[in-house]
């Protein structure tokens, strides 16, 4: 072999190795962890905790995550028509004080809590609502005596045990904008969630009742468009509070976590080559595909709940399905690690089905990230699955992904910086970023180059830490910093937009 061809193929080596690294460890990413709070599955641990446990039990459960570089929680806050909040509509869950409509003692907001110490890790914080389900089994004597139900039964149905709210009354609508609107005004959260619970799964021999609705309210359908009207609700009630959530905070984005299967290939030659004995479009009224091409959402996160393989729902059929059918919109995939060494099929029982996903994710451009399901077991290291992200996928810090839906633009970049030695500790300061709305500072990003000058700033190798202060102890990183380096700041705003990157300083450390 002679030596231009050796040349050329050490060449193309090290472009594909800077290529699989680039593409394996992104700047920007989604590494968000869903927290359960029905039926206390993450957070709290169980109902009627004191205060202290209550913040306690949510900063441990943060910093695990920070520590696996988690960069977004998904935190049920409604999740039966109750709140962990104090709502002006809605009573306290029983999940949090055990008995529903009594507030923690001593008293503290529990959203609040969670958003600023989530905010302080930079980590950012979606709020989960389930827009209909009330009432997890057919006791109403869970329900506090001050809960809409009793004053209003007419806008309830029970069906299949449980109670909801009709999705067919307008009332219904008016009342879940409400809701929302209170939580965008109130809190600086950064997203609103649903996850796939809309019309509730079907009920073998048990019809959904809402006829009578539909006779009153048919809004031009007829009778054999029975679920295209159902559809219609559903679609009203998201396009609305996009349209809420915007008029009020336009970078707070508006986001959905379907069941993995919009339709089977077998009813539409659009759908995905499954099987699945349950379809979004089809079962649930949730039209996923309207909603991302007309913009109604902006981003998705199908439960992609199988393995790779699985002969009714492959894993790998789905994300490829999906990639192709994110209609430009933001796409993450929803991974399900609470079934790593389950009883289910054997790919679970063998490590590590999540990372096999993950490595195949890499292969799509269209997947933005990963949210997991759920954060009590995503924190167990199961299977060594907290190892794999540390070692291979979330070595590095990654930045929040810009959502393409949302316009937004970069603040300005911090000022001043400089290094400040106070005895043998050393300290990188600058100027704080002062704006407002949208384009206030979320945090900001620093990266240290070893030398005299700046290197690659969309390697995520080089970002040694992101903080919320405008300050950081140089002598506490890790690795530790020696020899001389030259630092960069740059501020993200609540549009995930970066800024230009500061003047860089070296100094010897």
């Amino acid at each position: 072999m002679n030596k231009k061809i050796q040349q050329l193929l050490l060449f193309l080596f090290l472009i594909s190795s800077i290529g699989v690294s680039a593409q394996q460890h992104k700047k920007h990413e989604m590494r968000g962890v869903w927290i359960a709070t029905v039926s206390n599955i993450d957070w709290p641990s169980r109902p009627g905790l004191m205060t202290y446990e209550q913040r306690n039990e949510m900063r441990t459960l943060l910093n695990q995550l920070a520590e696996n570089k988690v960069n977004c929680i998904v935190l049920q806050i409604r999740p039966t028509a109750d709140a962990l909040y104090p709502s002006p509509y809605e009573p306290w869950s029983n999940w949090l004080s055990a008995k529903q409509g009594e507030k923690p003692k001593p008293f503290y907001d529990p959203l609040q809590f969670a958003i600023e110490e989530a905010h302080k890790r930079c980590i950012d914080v979606h709020v989960w609502l389930n827009p209909y389900r009330v009432l997890n089994s057919d006791n109403l004597d869970l329900l506090s005596k001050n809960h809409l139900y009793y004053r209003h039964k007419e806008l309830f149905v029970k069906y299949g045990g449980r109670y909801y709210f009709d999705p067919g009354l307008d009332q219904t609508r008016r009342i879940l904008n409400k809701v929302v609107e209170d939580i965008v005004e109130r809190y600086d959260i950064d997203a609103i969630h649903f996850d796939d619970y809309f019309y509730p799964y079907p009920v073998a021999g048990e019809k959904f009742p809402d006829d009578s609705t539909f006779v009153r309210n048919p809004r031009g359908f007829e009778a054999h468009q029975k679920n295209d009207w159902r559809r219609n609700n559903v679609n009203m009630i998201i396009a609305e509070l996009q349209q809420t959530i915007k008029g009020i905070k336009p970078w707070v984005e508006f986001g959905i976590s379907p069941f993995g299967v919009w339709r089977n290939q077998a009813n539409d030659p659009n759908g995905s080559a499954t099987r699945a004995g349950i379809q979004n479009y089809d079962d649930l009224y949730a039209d996923i595909l309207k909603w991302l091409r007309e913009s109604s959402i902006d981003y998705v996160v199908p439960q992609l709940y199988w393995e790779i393989g699985k002969e009714v729902a492959d894993y790998k059929t789905l994300v490829r399905w999906w990639s192709r059918n994110s209609y430009g919109k933001n796409f993450y995939v929803g991974h399900y690690v609470s079934a790593l060494g389950s009883n289910k099929a054997a790919a679970w029982n063998k490590p590590n089905e999540i990372t096999r996903q993950m490595n195949l994710n890499l292969s799509y451009p269209e997947v933005d990230g990963s949210v997991f399901f759920s954060a009590k077991q995503f924190v167990r290291n199961l299977q060594g699955f907290n190892d794999s992200l540390k070692t291979h996928f979330y070595k590095y810090p990654a930045l929040s992904p810009v959502n393409r839906n949302i316009k937004g633009q970069a603040s300005e970049h911090p000022a001043n910086l400089h290094v400040v030695r106070d005895g043998r500790e050393q300290y990188l300061l600058w100027d704080p970023v002062e704006d407002e709305g949208g384009y206030k500072t979320r945090y900001y990003v620093i990266y240290a180059f070893r030398g005299k000058r700046v290197g690659d700033l969309n390697n995520p190798a080089n970002i040694i830490a992101r903080t919320s202060e405008t300050c950081l102890d140089l002598s506490k990183q890790q690795p530790s910093l020696k020899g001389y380096y030259t630092f960069v700041v740059t501020s993200v705003n609540r549009y995930k937009h970066e800024s230009i990157p500061t003047y860089a300083v070296t100094r010897k450390l």
